[in-house]
């Protein structure tokens, strides 16, 4: 099993830097090297999120994480299920291939991966599945892809919204479950960050256009920080008002802000609003000052539960937030001990 998702892995890096066919070795023909290039290219016209650079990230930071070593290295506390049971994996598409990690932990504890495919991201899997079952035969019959009902089931891993959680909680309750409702991220500035940090930063920002859990959504500022250095620590990710959705997004907040005549900061791709809320909408982002370190650390306190990351000097690196590790589970729950129960 390491093998085949090592070698798959090497596959998702490759089409991600865009090289060319690697050869026999990679598992692949030629044909279906270009094929799978084909389908990135496509999924712009799928999912007008789904931009090629945003496509190649995440199958990049993806691939880096399939590795023997690292594969190795996580599983070596984990057993193998004899028995496979039926895991539905009810997956989000806010950004691509954002179910990989579930199906990833479902084959490698020996289950069967039932994945129920969002309609705004529904053939990467499946075609980086179909190459996969190439190289491991022996998970044809383990991997089922479907965008309509699931009928039969022995756990459930369900994300989506906090509205949807009723829904799972409705129809999947009876069985043992996770699922995961809204989660976002936050920044800690101390004031000694240089240029290049917030230009890492708008990595964390701005990749996949804001729209993961893992992207930083509110700043924590020193008080008497100068706000100037941010913005032109920034400034580099401005290509992502050449989006039209993202632009549109921009344009409708800051209208009903002026409208409102409510404070903000603005510079043309951006709006910076001081608020205490986590969550900011899309092409806003939220920030507070602390006056000292027992104020920054009762509010990370209070909002932990709804937090997915936290980037800072002392958390993860700048830049990091959309390249978790095997073991940086979502929402802090240890998918693969749960599977290991089941």
């Amino acid at each position: 099993m390491i093998k085949g998702f090592t070698q798959l892995g090497k596959l998702m890096a490759s089409i991600a830097n865009e090289e060319k066919w690697p050869g026999f070795d990679s598992g692949v023909t030629e044909h279906e090297y270009k094929n799978l290039i084909s389908l990135v290219d496509k999924q712009f016209y799928l999912n007008g999120w789904f931009t090629k650079n945003n496509v190649n990230s995440s199958l990049n930071a993806l691939g880096l994480q399939l590795t023997e070593d690292k594969l190795g290295e996580w599983l070596k506390n984990h057993t193998y299920s004899t028995h496979p049971k039926n895991v539905a994996i009810i997956m989000a598409g806010n950004i691509p291939l954002v179910g990989f990690h579930d199906f990833l932990c479902v084959l490698m504890s020996g289950n069967n991966a039932v994945c129920k495919l969002s309609s705004d991201d529904k053939t990467l899997l499946p075609a980086l599945g179909a190459i996969l079952i190439q190289f491991l035969p022996e998970l044809k019959e383990r991997i089922i892809f479907t965008t309509g009902r699931i009928e039969q089931m022995d756990a459930v891993i369900a994300t989506g919204s906090n509205n949807t959680i009723l829904y799972f909680e409705q129809y999947f309750g009876k069985y043992p479950h996770i699922f995961r409702k809204n989660k976002t991220s936050l920044a800690v500035i101390t004031g000694n960050e240089t240029k290049e940090d917030f230009d890492s930063l708008g990595h964390d920002i701005f990749d996949y256009f804001g729209l993961g859990c893992r992207n930083v959504s509110h700043l924590l500022f020193p008080k008497d920080f100068d706000l100037n250095r941010f913005f032109e620590g920034i400034i580099n990710h401005s290509e992502v008002a050449n989006h039209n959705k993202y632009a549109n997004n921009y344009d409708y907040n800051k209208a009903i802000y002026l409208m409102n005549n409510i404070p903000m900061l603005d510079n043309n791709f951006v709006l910076l609003m001081e608020s205490k809320e986590l969550f900011s909408p899309l092409s806003i982002i939220h920030y507070q000052y602390y006056s000292n370190q027992e104020e920054l650390e009762t509010y990370l306190v209070l909002q932990r539960e709804n937090l997915q990351a936290i980037v800072g000097v002392n958390y993860i690196p700048f830049g990091q937030a959309q390249c978790p590790s095997l073991t940086d589970y979502a929402d802090g729950i240890n998918t693969m001990d749960f599977l290991n129960t089941i």
